[in-house]
């Protein structure tokens, strides 16, 4: 219904007047107003009921119509905008990373992740030994810059060979070592010969860092020595990262033989190399002695690292180098982030020197193979078409699609289906060579989730037509 000339026009000429009354000032009575204006008392009561909708005025029974409290106006949205040419053209991609970081959604089966389930977390242990820490009357006092001795002589001693305390430097977690590394030994925009497929956090930081990840292939033996020496010819790249032992995301064990390979390929080049041990402790079968230890010149920077045997929290991880980089990697530190929190290295130093850390370990590797073999049972039965590798250690399996398999879309199906997986494209470098899934058998509640979760996977997987 519209409303009448004279009621709109009153309710205009009443808005203005509203409008220089304080909030709770009251309006002249209805009587005035049409005196004032000349109106019939209808419109006068109409044109206040206009009001009252916009919210401008309070009628009480009465007493009479009051000015309303004025609604404060939202703040117009800063222009950030400026930024954008501030900032210029240089991104960080953390995508990948927070994938794997964010965790499922609840009733959602994890095959996803790179920490143990809290089930075979040792979470009694931590605890008894965080409490044991923070007791302590220095618990809260700086550390020494390189880290706490004690600590240091723990690993040197688990790493072996002629490794001494004084080439361990304590950090905040492995990926903050590898930050540090990497900073420590190329300029942005110098290359960085990767494993393909490699850890996805090492691209990321990489590429962060302004420099360029150079992909060389690796099979079920690890990295491919003839090919390490042609990238290394072609780039005159002076660093090489890899995962020798259970690599990630494809569980490769590299062979005694292409190790020595590999070592001399990077002493040809003039080069270092990065070596990630970040699964030792996560063996199925024994593993070999690392790298570092055929190393006699300083030429591999070992990254060492607990958090994967204890739990996500525990950021506390090892760099082993020797000569002038030794003091180069320290120096960044130092400089960006001074040094790892002492209750975290207490906390470490208690759990590793306790009677219950060999059990523990015990009890991770008898677990995971169990997963593992339960896992590789359920794809044969489930997904025989998809073929998986039974590896010596680590948590992934990686799974082979057949070609022509998306593995984002049946990823992104997978997880409509309540099972996390992770695409393989996501861990290489550049194009992948053919469609991979990585599968991760030590983030599920039991074997029976693990085979949940491959049940759920196979129907997701004939939806794809008939390419699956």
């Amino acid at each position: 219904m519209q409303q009448d000339s004279s009621v709109v026009s009153l309710a205009d000429r009443l808005r203005t007047e509203v409008g220089r009354l304080r909030p709770g000032e009251r309006l002249p009575s209805s009587r005035a107003l049409v005196e004032r204006h000349r109106v019939s008392p209808v419109t006068v009561t109409r044109a206040l009921g206009v009001l009252a909708t916009e919210g401008l005025v309070v009628t009480r029974p009465g007493s009479g119509t009051f000015a309303a409290e004025r609604p404060v106006p939202a703040p117009e949205p800063a222009d950030l905008s400026w930024q954008a040419v501030a900032l210029g053209d240089r991104a960080v991609d953390a995508s990948g990373v927070s994938w794997l970081l964010t965790p499922p959604p609840d009733g959602t089966i994890a095959l996803s992740g790179g920490y143990l389930h809290p089930s075979l977390q040792p979470l009694r242990a931590l605890s008894a030994a965080g409490g044991r820490a923070v007791r302590r009357p220095d618990a809260w006092d700086s550390p020494p810059v390189s880290g706490l001795d004690g600590l240091r002589a723990w690993f040197a001693r688990s790493i072996g060979g002629d490794v001494t305390p004084a080439d361990v430097l304590i950090t905040s977690g492995g990926q903050q070592a590898l930050t540090s590394t990497l900073r420590a030994l190329l300029p942005p925009g110098a290359p960085l010969l990767v494993e393909s497929p490699t850890y996805l956090g090492v691209l990321a930081i990489a590429r962060a860092g302004g420099l360029h990840p150079v992909p060389v292939p690796a099979d079920a033996d690890g990295v491919r020595p003839d090919l390490l020496a042609e990238a290394f010819a072609m780039t005159g790249a002076r660093a090489f990262y890899c995962q020798p032992t259970y690599n990630n995301p494809s569980g490769a064990l590299l062979s005694p033989e292409r190790r020595a390979q590999v070592l001399a390929v990077a002493r040809a080049a003039g080069a270092f190399v990065i070596e990630d041990d970040f699964a030792r402790h996560l063996a199925i079968d024994p593993p070999p002695t690392p790298m570092i230890n055929q190393d006699a010149d300083g030429r591999v920077i070992h990254v060492a690292s607990l958090t994967k045997a204890t739990g996500p929290s525990l950021r506390v991880a090892a760099v082993v180098a020797r000569g002038p980089v030794a003091a180069r990697i320290r120096a960044i530190q130092v400089v960006e982030g001074f040094f790892p929190a002492r209750p975290l290295q207490e906390t470490l130093l208690e759990l590793v020197s306790s009677p219950g850390w060999p059990r523990h370990l015990r009890d991770v590797r008898t677990a995971l193979k169990s997963r593992r073999d339960a896992l590789g049972a359920a794809l044969a039965r489930d997904l025989p078409q998809v073929r998986a590798n039974r590896p010596a250690g680590g948590p992934h399996l990686w799974a082979r699609l057949p070609d022509g398999v998306s593995d984002r879309l049946l990823a992104e199906a997978a997880l409509r289906a309540g099972v996390l997986v992770s695409p393989g494209s996501m861990f290489f470098p550049a194009e992948p060579p053919a469609p991979y899934l990585r599968l991760s058998y030590g983030t599920a509640a039991s074997e029976a989730e693990l085979a949940e979760g491959v049940r759920r996977l196979s129907h997701c997987f004939r939806g794809l037509g008939p390419l699956a």
